[in-house]
């Protein structure tokens, strides 16, 4: 066995010599792009239209993926004219699917990039970046008695993931959602569904003819509007007043909020580099890469080919912006968007400050 195993080394390497700088791990990413746990990617199971200008995308993710929690958002990563962005989606799916598959829901979003793209582009088979889950919008272990979501268009779309996992745990639902038009409605006939059912109380608002909706009318609509928990998202306008609004009660304790803003970035040439855990700064040049102006001043770093091969240096960035010294294709991330890519540091220039994970 110790033989065996001792030739089908030797004959990999050899294979990898024969194929440098494209060693056999790349063409199998290629051939099979799930695999590989360190850079993790999804493919496109599905694509279902939910309005005019939304659609859910089933996903199927790679090796080293771990499931979300209800109301969590991931990132994805998609690579338009050359330059890969990554923008924040949270989960409409049910935690804990025995397919181990998950959906987002992606509403167009006006002169929004990534949201256009994948709305003209996304097909089955196509495949995306992905970044594990995160966020803070959650339902608590202990579910309250009386629960209120509020949400005004894409922000329907984490509600959902916690109403399609949770909803059969809590016995008093109230959904005030907003909307444009009853048409614009995103999953506007399960929300439906639910209220006629009674598993939920659904109150729509549709602002074309009603107008926006005003926290002071929420007393009318929920009179026992403060004795409930309340999850809210939505444009930051609304969560701007209901945090007024419930501050102003006296209980802010009882609102949570979800916020998605968009930050643009522009590429330059170089720029600083802020390693956030050991607070060290450093200036690196737009030929040189992060790996060699972080180790030039110091900063302990992991490396490996410094060929952008084996993803030794991969590190998370959390806001900034970054080129690709092999092809110049541009990598950004936003904090307020809840961006943060990962990035091989051996072959990534700064474009600009960045801040990673390091």
């Amino acid at each position: 066995m110790a033989v065996t195993q001792k030739l089908r080394d030797g004959a990999w390497r050899v294979v990898e010599l024969i194929t440098t700088p494209v060693v056999p791990a790349d063409y199998l990413d290629v051939i099979a792009p799930l695999r590989n746990p360190t850079v993790l990617r999804a493919r496109i199971e599905a694509v279902r239209p939910e309005t005019a200008k939304a659609v859910t995308l089933e996903l199927r993710p790679g090796r080293g993926w771990q499931p979300h929690r209800p109301g969590q958002y991931v990132r994805l990563g998609v690579d338009v004219d050359g330059v890969r962005l990554w923008r924040a989606y949270s989960v409409s799916s049910a935690a804990g699917r025995s397919d181990g598959k998950f959906t987002v829901t992606v509403n167009a979003v006006e002169n929004g990039v990534v949201s256009s793209y994948l709305l003209a582009n996304a097909r089955k088979g196509m495949i995306v970046h992905l970044d594990l889950p995160d966020g803070e919008f959650l339902l608590p272990e202990r579910r309250p008695a009386k629960t209120l979501f509020i949400t005004a268009g894409s922000g329907i779309t984490p509600v959902m993931g916690m109403l399609r996992s949770a909803l059969h745990e809590l016995s008093d639902v109230v959904v005030v959602h907003s909307a444009r038009t009853a048409e614009a409605v995103v999953f506007g006939a399960e929300l439906r569904d639910l209220a006629t059912q009674g598993r939920i109380r659904l109150i729509e608002r549709h602002t074309r003819a009603d107008g926006r909706l005003k926290p002071d009318a929420l007393a009318d609509l929920v009179p026992d509007l403060f004795e409930r928990e309340t999850w809210a998202c939505g444009p930051g306008d609304l969560l701007d007043d209901l945090q007024e609004h419930w501050a102003d009660a006296g209980a802010a304790d009882r609102l949570h909020i979800e916020r998605f803003r968009t930050v643009v970035l522009v590429a330059g040439e170089g720029g600083t580099v802020t390693f956030e855990k050991s607070g060290l700064v450093v200036d690196s040049p737009g030929g040189t890469s992060i790996l060699e102006a972080g180790e030039a001043a110091g900063q302990l770093m992991k490396s490996g080919c410094r060929m952008g091969i084996c993803y030794k240096c991969v590190l998370p960035m959390r806001e900034g912006i970054v080129r690709d010294l092999r092809d110049g294709t541009i990598t950004t991330a936003s904090e307020v968007d809840g961006d943060k890519p990962l990035i091989q540091t051996c072959i990534s220039a700064a474009a600009g400050p960045c801040r990673l994970d390091a």
